[in-house]
This record gives C-alpha cells, structure tokens and sequence, in this order.
C-alpha cells in the first residue's frame, strides 16, 4: 500500500503558546522556555501516511529533546493545548506519544526481551526510558548510535504493506565546505537521532478491525511499533513536541507516486553537477536553487 497525497502538509494554527509558525506553516519554533511546544498536523494523517519533520535548530542548556506521535482528539477541541505532550496531552486519553532520546529508540517485540512482562510498553519494549538517559546534559550532537549504518539502497521503506519513498527520509548538510563529507555521515546514518539536519516522522499501519499500529521512522529506519492497537475507526492527527534541546522543526514533504516537476527538476540538475555549491553558479529561479540545495 502506497498512500497517494494530494495535501500539502502544514501545522495546525493551534498549537502551544511558545511556538511561533513561519508563514507558510511547515516551520515551528519554541521562542522561549522549554515547554509549551506542542504542535500538531493541520490535517488528520491518512493510513500509512508519513507526517516527517527535520530538526533545524537545537537549544543548549536544557535535558531531553522532540516529542512525536499521534492524537485522536482535534486539535480545535481542545479547551486549552497542553504544556507538555508527555505527560499531559496522554494522560488526557487517545493520545500516543514517543519521546526520542539520543540512544535507544528501536522497539523490539516483548518475546524478543527476556523478562519483559505485563508492564511492558504496548507494542513491545523500548531499550531505554525517556529522558533518562541525557544525565543532566543537552546532547550537542555527540552520543553512542547503536542502529545499524548502512547506505541505503532501496527507493522505499517498508513497513508491513505500507511503502514510503526513501528520497526525503534522511537528511542533509547544508552546502559548505564540509558537507560532502557530512552527507556520507548522513547517508549512513553516523549521527543521533536528535542531531540537527535529523529527519523522523510518524505514521499508522493499519492492521484491520479498524485498529492500527504507530510507527517512528529516524533517518530512514523504521523504529518499530511504538504503539499497537490504536483505534483508527477516527481522524488521527500527528503531534510533534519542540521540547527542551530541540528549538525548531520544520516539515519535509513526502511525494507518493509519480514525482512532482520540481522534483524531477532538481534530480536532473543534480545528476550533472560535481557539488551542490556549484549550484549557485546556475542561471536558475532562485526558489529552485534552494529546493535543488536544500533538499
């Protein structure tokens, strides 16, 4: 299953009172404090659809980092948005959220942990818990990664029936000197989870009796399910917590199906240059050089 979607994908205009959105909706930044971040999708996710977010800037000085997952209550009814997603909007109820740590965010099934029993995480076990592990300190960038690193081959991302093109999963650098060898950190996937230029999203499986499982994807690998046995008989909607370290995200957009002409533009302009930067040198709109760079 290929999800095919026709929205372009935005923040909600409601959302926690120290974020600010840029003016097209895709970025959203906490302007003060460490709380009071909480986002969500403008509009509910389809099944299998993937709501993925890059880290753009991070925040030095405080413990523990992005918040994301899914909610079943409209953002619009709420009476007021939550400080934090965790342990607020879930203690609120029909809220799922997956706190991501520097380390230890792949779920593995309970069978598959020894003594691992009724009080373990649904959908199976988490090797790590929440923010714990920071030990007092903001994460820089460094930190032990235990997921594999392996360049990835494959054009899609399957999760069960569920198939997410791979081209906008992982991050980049930003062009400059360095970043040629900075995107081999990247495509082998050498840098934490919470790093700037990290890319995760979430998304539901659908898994029949109209009851779904919550799936964290970071930097092109699936983390397993998070959650299982999510209610998806009603509108599901994503939710990302700019929390603490993390100081603001903004949105990738996934194309499923046949590419967009901006996309197959920048693929072929791509395909002839020896570095990004010589990009600038290009006689191009502008906007195309930074989707073509950026990208």
């Amino acid at each position: 299953m290929e999800p095919f979607s026709d929205q372009f994908m935005e923040f909600h205009p409601i959302h926690g009172t120290n974020v600010k959105l840029d003016h097209s909706g895709t970025q959203a930044t906490r302007i003060e404090s460490f709380a009071n971040g909480v986002c969500f999708s403008k509009h509910p996710l389809k099944p299998g659809e993937i709501f993925l977010i890059e880290i753009e800037d991070k925040e030095l000085g405080w413990c523990g980092h992005l918040r994301i997952g899914l909610t079943a209550r409209d953002p619009k009814n709420l009476e007021v948005v939550p400080e934090y997603s965790i342990p607020d909007l879930t203690e609120l109820g029909d809220s799922w959220v997956f706190a991501i740590t520097r380390n230890h965010n792949k779920v593995i099934e309970e069978a598959e942990v020894p003594g691992v029993g009724e009080g373990g995480l649904a959908g199976g076990h988490r090797l790590g818990r929440g923010e714990a592990e920071d030990g007092g300190q903001e994460d820089g960038g460094g930190g032990n990664n235990t997921r594999p690193k392996a360049f990835f081959t494959d054009t899609h991302l399957y999760i069960d029936n569920v198939r997410i093109p791979r081209d906008k999963l992982v991050g980049r650098s930003r062009p400059g000197r360095y970043s040629h060898i900075l995107d081999d950190l990247y495509k082998t996937n050498a840098l934490p989870p919470t790093a700037r230029r990290s890319r995760i999203g979430v998304l539901y499986v659908p898994k029949g009796q109209n009851l779904a499982d919550m799936h964290i994807v970071i930097n092109g690998e699936d983390m397993g399910a998070s959650a299982k046995g999510i209610p998806a008989s009603q509108p599901l909607y994503a939710v990302v917590d700019v929390f603490a370290a993390t100081k603001c995200v903004r949105i990738v957009q996934v194309e499923y199906g046949f590419s967009s002409l901006q996309t197959l533009c920048r693929k072929a302009i791509q395909k002839y240059i020896v570095h990004r930067m010589a990009i600038d040198w290009l006689e191009l709109p502008e906007a195309l050089k930074h989707y073509c760079k950026y990208e």
